[in-house]
């Protein structure tokens, strides 16, 4: 038992308060009751279910670490005034407690020998790790403890921004796929009219802030339209996959290839340029799809003609003329026989 002596109002007196560790416990569940040699009396439930019974009758020191202490007991007050403890658990140093600690008088006796130490700790703002770790319950707590419901306040809070959070995310993903399906092909994946435009403004105004020159070249497949005709058109879509596969493999990183209309491919090639090295690319890329294309059995066959106009860095290009002028470029491989490149300056 536990007795608290408190002088009574107008000077009466003495009254004695007894009271058990269980109904401690009710109260303060964390608490904690040292004798004068600093060996644990009794504990609260809530600290017996940390530490376990075989912690009564032990060092305090055995499980607790005293980080700060602040306040003292005045002299000829028996009871004292209450200090402010910090405390580690020995087992669990993550967890770091706060508390209280109080003098109080056992065995009703006022002498240094039934003085003993009374500490009421809580978790503070280790909260939340602590009934996740300890698998505590709101039975653990004080009936007029907050905490608890401090702590289902803080996790709808979580919940709800975790699913703002979630929700944020969905809708950034819908923007980036819409914004990716309006500049984009549905056919074969590459970049679409809108998509090229948009790349050759940006190349043009690199260009204009000094940048590097670039290449403009214009593909147009030819005897697509023989494909189309003869074997359908789901053969005609499998030639225009190919040949975005083929466009895509040849040119790098920094390139652009769209697709702009039927049988139709723009380019934007970047990096050091001349007439030789498109050249070089245009018949590699011929090359590779002159190759025949199986598609349900049958075989099929186109080539291209490219029409390229080779950017330089004087300056005042538009868009419109370098357009163009990679038309004229492209109709003149036509005219000269298909399957070739012809390579312009602007």
């Amino acid at each position: 038992m536990t007795h608290l002596d408190r002088d009574l109002p107008g000077g009466g007196a003495p009254a004695a308060l007894t009271l058990s560790p269980d109904i401690l416990g009710q109260f303060m569940p964390l608490f904690l009751w040292l004798d004068k040699r600093g060996r644990i009396r009794a504990m609260g439930p809530t600290l017996t279910k940390i530490l376990g019974t075989e912690a009564i009758g032990t060092a305090y020191a055995r499980h607790f670490v005293l980080r700060r202490a602040r306040g003292h007991a005045p002299e000829g007050d028996p009871i004292g005034k209450a200090r402010r403890i910090a405390v580690n658990l020995l087992r669990h140093p993550g967890f770091n407690l706060r508390g209280t600690a109080i003098e109080i008088v056992t065995g009703g006796g006022g002498g240094e020998d039934g003085t003993d130490t009374l500490v009421n700790l809580s978790f503070g703002i280790h909260l939340s790790e602590a009934v996740r770790f300890f698998g505590l319950t709101e039975t653990d707590f004080a009936a007029s403890d907050l905490a608890i419901e401090f702590l289902f306040m803080s996790e709808a809070k979580a919940a709800v921004l975790n699913e703002l959070q979630a929700l944020t995310r969905r809708l950034e993903d819908a923007r980036r796929a819409a914004q990716n399906e309006a500049l984009s092909d549905a056919l074969t994946g590459l970049a679409n009219r809108r998509a090229f435009d948009a790349a050759l403004d940006r190349a043009l105004k690199v260009l204009g802030r000094g940048g590097r020159r670039f290449a403009l070249l214009h593909l147009d497949l030819d005897f697509f339209k023989q494909v189309n005709d003869t074997l359908g058109h789901a053969a005609g879509d499998a030639v225009l996959v190919q040949a975005a596969k083929v466009l895509s493999d040849e040119t790098r990183r920094g390139d652009l290839v769209a697709r702009v209309g039927g049988d139709e491919f723009m380019m934007i090639l970047r990096g050091p340029i001349n007439a030789e090295r498109v050249e070089g690319f245009a018949k590699r890329l011929i090359s590779r799809l002159e190759e025949p294309i199986l598609h349900e059995s049958e075989l099929c066959r186109v080539s291209a003609s490219i029409g390229a106009v080779i950017v330089g860095e004087k300056g005042g290009h538009d868009a419109v003329g370098l357009l163009a002028a990679a038309d004229a470029a492209l109709y003149a491989s036509k005219h000269a026989g298909r399957g070739r490149c012809t390579v312009s300056e602007a």
